[in-house]
């Protein structure tokens, strides 16, 4: 199957600023722009560090309150993530307020692969790197979703082609395919139970799958047979490997 590229829905003309941006012009940037994040990068335009409105935010957090008794040393002072908030505390350009080193997605990943990466490293943004790793885009959340707006016409059609035709052999009207709101039902009968299961799971690997209901049934359950009793063709092979 084919997964929609980064490179399809990211932003191209990019807000970014240099290691030696001036800290008040990097919170013009974002004020100007409404943006609440944007790459740091060298002359090469390769990414070397990444600012968000919280790291402008730890100086403002950070200053003294002149009606606040001064604070005595700790020992946790000491430790590194407190150095590196005492640091952006006193930055006075872009360099030394990001966050490095920086997250990034390359633009022929898959939509799906940057959602993870978002997910996992916790951030709501990732600059998009090209060949030798320079800033080629920029791309949110928000622009992630756009996948589940794709129609549903298209997806059904995905369906058919790559899971029922390509994937496990079957005739396009062999199983009933029906999409709705992104949900997507499979309706009919397959002669293994392992055909069922490929099926369902290739489908949910579909761009702007929401769910899969499913409906399928089978003659026989060849759950138990032995892998040399196994008659599997195709791209079917592979799939059932990672079931």
């Amino acid at each position: 199957m084919k997964h929609s590229k980064i490179g399809s829905v990211m932003t191209t003309d990019v807000v970014r600023a240099a290691y030696g941006t001036p800290f008040k012009e990097v919170a013009r940037l974002l004020a100007d722009h409404r943006i609440s994040g944007l790459p740091v990068v060298d002359d090469d335009e390769k990414v070397i560090g990444v600012i968000s409105e919280t790291d402008l935010m730890v100086r403002q957090a950070e200053a003294s309150d002149p009606h606040e008794p001064k604070r005595r040393f700790r020992l946790a002072d000491l430790t590194r993530g407190a150095k590196r908030q005492a640091a952006k505390a006193r930055a006075r350009t872009a360099g030394q307020l990001m966050t490095d080193p920086p997250v990034t997605v390359h633009a022929d990943n898959t939509i799906a692969e940057a959602a993870r990466t978002m997910a996992q490293r916790r951030v709501e943004r990732l600059p998009v790197v090209g060949e030798g790793d320079r800033l080629v885009g920029i791309v949110t959340r928000r622009d992630l979703l756009q996948v589940f707006l794709r129609p549903d016409r298209e997806i059904r059609a995905e369906v058919i082609q790559e899971v029922l035709v390509r994937a496990l052999w079957l005739a396009p009207r062999s199983v009933d395919v029906s999409v709705i709101e992104g949900v997507v039902t499979l309706d009919g009968h397959m002669e293994r139970k392992s055909e069922t299961e490929i099926g369902v799971s290739m489908t949910r690997q579909v761009d702007g799958v929401v769910a899969v209901v499913d409906k399928l049934t089978y003659h026989l359950d060849d759950s138990r047979l032995q892998p040399g009793e196994q008659d599997l063709h195709g791209v079917a092979d592979d799939w059932l490997r990672k079931l």
